[in-house]
């Protein structure tokens, strides 16, 4: 093992401290490479506003992103769909780590499947892209805004403030708390943000062939090429991770299916619309934007990028 650890820089919270030191202790498995955590604090930990208020875009990332340019920490680690789709100047994703279940999760009580809650049942839930899709699926109940971290959304259904709350499958599983969920939502019924479920290695670019070129050891190429996929879509509709965009991506047997869904907030309209191309190498990551591009402008022609526009404009004028 290397005598100087390097300093990965991650969020406090439970998850991304867990999260960041699975991370850590993968690259030091594989490649001998001391890491050690170094805590920050970003401004969507500590802010009391709602995402949706701020815009959503680089609130949980922009502190580590500031510690990265002044060197003060060596890598970070993000949730990638908390990451801007415009690269920051001078970083470079150095390595995409193999999706966990992207999938969301409803934690209800009484151990309620979605489907069961009662009409006019309390949902919580941050996230535009949630309560678009789950107002298509059941425009009979109330969806409440909420913020806080894992733990403390869950205390808001065992206190009986809310019937159920919508988290990340894998988020769960990070804080150790999957017992708690009643349903998981298939693609099918609620497409997941794009790069859900995975995380995101970022340096300064000119380390990430040098000293740090071992980061590359936790990429994992088809989860790479599936998230640029994803995160295509966002690019070209010009939206972030708090607009009401879903889009999931699958490669496997030479092949790389996408599915993405923009919805109006309230569920009644929403434009729908998957492809799938031939890739031999999860490596092409050309034909990857390729798709999302194609698939994206045909949603655009469809009118997504008004539903998009109109999200935004409720969002700016509640």
């Amino acid at each position: 093992m290397t005598a100087t650890a390097a300093k990965l820089g991650t969020r406090r919270s439970t998850m991304a401290t867990n999260q960041s030191q699975k991370v850590a202790d993968t690259i030091t498995e594989r490649t001998g490479h001391a890491i050690e955590l170094e805590l920050i604090t970003s401004f969507g930990d500590v802010t009391k506003a709602h995402l949706t208020q701020l815009g959503g875009t680089g609130v949980f990332v922009n502190a580590l992103r500031d510690e990265l340019v002044a060197d003060t920490i060596d890598f970070a680690v993000h949730s990638l769909k908390d990451l801007p789709t415009t690269p920051a100047d001078g970083l470079v994703l150095a390595a995409i780590t193999e999706r966990d279940d992207p999938r969301d999760a409803l934690c209800a009580r009484d151990g309620l499947k979605f489907m069961d809650l009662p009409a006019g049942s309390k949902i919580g839930t941050g996230s535009p892209r949630r309560v678009a899709q789950l107002a298509a699926l059941r425009p009979d109940l109330v969806y409440v805004p909420i913020r806080g971290n894992a733990e403390t959304r869950l205390g808001k259904v065992a206190s009986g403030e809310l019937d159920a709350v919508i988290l990340a499958y894998a988020g769960l599983g990070r804080v150790g708390r999957r017992e708690d969920v009643t349903d998981v939502f298939e693609p099918e019924q609620m497409l997941p943000a794009p790069g859900q479920g995975a995380l995101a290695v970022e340096c300064r670019t000119e380390r990430a062939d040098g000293d740090l070129a071992y980061l590359s050891s936790v990429d994992h190429a088809p989860t790479r090429a599936e998230v640029v996929a994803e995160r295509t879509i966002l690019a070209e509709l010009e939206a972030g991770c708090a607009a009401p965009v879903g889009a999931f991506a699958e490669y496997g047997e030479g092949r790389l299916r996408l599915r993405a869904a923009v919805v109006a907030t309230d569920g009644s309209t929403s434009v729908r619309r998957e492809r799938t191309v031939e890739m031999a190498s999860p490596e092409d990551l050309e034909t990857a934007i390729g798709l999302g591009r194609e698939l994206a402008r045909q949603m655009i022609a469809e009118g997504a990028d008004r539903i998009v526009a109109e999200a935004f404009a409720e969002r700016d004028n509640p």
